[in-house]
């Protein structure tokens, strides 16, 4: 049976400077996404010895634990592909007229996403999603990793709103670093995921 790894980045740790300092990326990737995928591990254990002993005792737990760290790996590792050190700007094509449609320009999008992002309370994403019942775009708060989204949406673009992704260089001002992000999407990869999301 597979476990899970923590995925390389596709670039240096310096190369998102106009959003994020190597620092930050350094730690947001090597400590904390990686505390996820040592959590979702270890709670995939816990859960085998549960059901070797036949205790079930503390299943909802568990299953909570493991909701809750395989979320954070999942939702870190579209973050790290949805950034790149050539992103910014904004997309054209199939994603480009679907944005229009959807949310009536790109800058009414933007804007949705950037409260949706900037207003998570507590820790947690902002995040465009795909939604297959409607076939339509979204934008979704997600608390903490998990939580307050559609079932079946599939994630496009997520922005990272939990304090550990900017505050040692933003301190507390979580617009400062929204904004600086969308310098970094790579549109690309967003249009992909959205091709593949739409085609199922």
């Amino acid at each position: 049976m597979g476990t899970y790894s923590l995925p390389d980045l596709p670039y240096d740790y310096s190369a998102l400077e106009r959003a994020m300092s190597a620092e930050i990326l350094e730690l947001h990737h090597s400590k904390h996404h990686a505390a996820y995928v040592k959590g979702a591990n270890d709670t995939l254990d816990q859960l085998a010895e549960a059901r070797d002993k036949g205790e079930y005792g503390g299943l909802v737990g568990l299953q909570k634990t493991l909701g809750f760290h395989l979320s954070g790996h999942v939702l870190h590792s579209l973050f790290w592909q949805n950034l790149s050190p050539d992103g910014g700007d904004r997309p054209d094509g199939d994603l480009a007229d679907a944005i229009t449609e959807h949310f009536g320009s790109f800058d009414a999008f933007r804007r949705q996403l950037t409260t949706a992002t900037v207003g998570v309370q507590g820790s947690g994403w902002g995040i465009l999603s795909w939604e297959p019942l409607g076939r339509r775009l979204i934008v979704e708060q997600v608390y903490d990793h998990h939580g307050n989204v559609g079932q079946g949406t599939t994630p496009l673009l997520a922005f990272d709103a939990w304090e550990h992704a900017y505050y040692l260089q933003y301190r507390n001002v979580r617009p400062d670093y929204v904004e600086r992000l969308w310098d970094v999407v790579d549109w690309q990869d967003v249009a992909a995921r959205f091709t593949a999301a739409t085609s199922r």
